[in-house]
């Protein structure tokens, strides 16, 4: 597996059910919500992405509002701590759902989070390597069946004990469907939306050196 995000998403309903007749993308809306939520950052436009790529190098943001939903892809939302991202990002949100999707597969990790109406419901990151690094609130429905073992690692190597009863990668992409409505990688489902055409506005991020009295 070859995916990566790190990516937060504000809703005011389904996702999926929002991104499946591919909303009109607000670019006014886009522009005025990224400057809400990296003010210190001066922010160039340089072009358009789609929901394929939400993995951005850390001097860009990826970000798009449509209709009842934005999602935006930065660098600071790829900690290991999902619960610990700062609150301005979550009352960002006002009173709807914040979501938290990221994963590397370098290092075959996973995170996510819900929050509702600014309060924490679920907080989920772990690695092979280093274990379950928070696991916060109950158990979301999506995840149930990969706890109980019903999708085991097949590695090759039966001699080798795998920290899980699943691969974190696996668990990625099943909370991409459920939250989103939409996969990058594993077997694909018709009824899934196509993430290359949901669009993205790219923005170089500008770090000012000067302070303003």
């Amino acid at each position: 597996m070859g995916a990566k995000t790190w990516m937060l998403v504000y809703a005011n309903g389904d996702v999926g059910d929002a991104l499946r007749n591919q909303p009109q993308l607000d670019r006014v809306a886009t522009l005025e919500f990224a400057n809400k939520l990296f003010p210190k950052d001066r922010l160039q436009p340089i072009g358009d992405g789609d929901l394929s790529f939400t993995c951005p190098p850390d001097d860009e943001i990826h970000i798009g509002c449509f209709p009842g939903v934005s999602i935006v892809a930065a660098e600071e939302f790829g900690g290991d701590y999902p619960s610990k991202l700062p609150a301005a990002f979550i009352r960002a949100g006002g009173n709807g759902t914040v979501y938290l999707h990221a994963m590397h597969s370098v290092v075959d990790w996973f995170a996510c989070a819900k929050w509702q109406d600014g309060q924490l419901l679920r907080s989920l990151s772990l690695s092979p390597d280093s274990g379950v690094l928070e696991d916060i609130g109950e158990r979301l429905p999506f995840e149930a069946p990969y706890w109980a073992g019903q999708y085991p690692v097949d590695d090759g190597d039966e001699d080798a004990e795998y920290p899980f009863p699943f691969h974190p990668l696996d668990l990625a992409e099943a909370a991409l469907s459920h939250f989103f409505g939409y996969q990058l990688e594993g077997a694909m489902d018709g009824a899934l939306i196509e993430p290359e055409t949901i669009p993205l506005i790219k923005y170089k991020r500008v770090r000012s050196r000067w302070k303003l009295w």
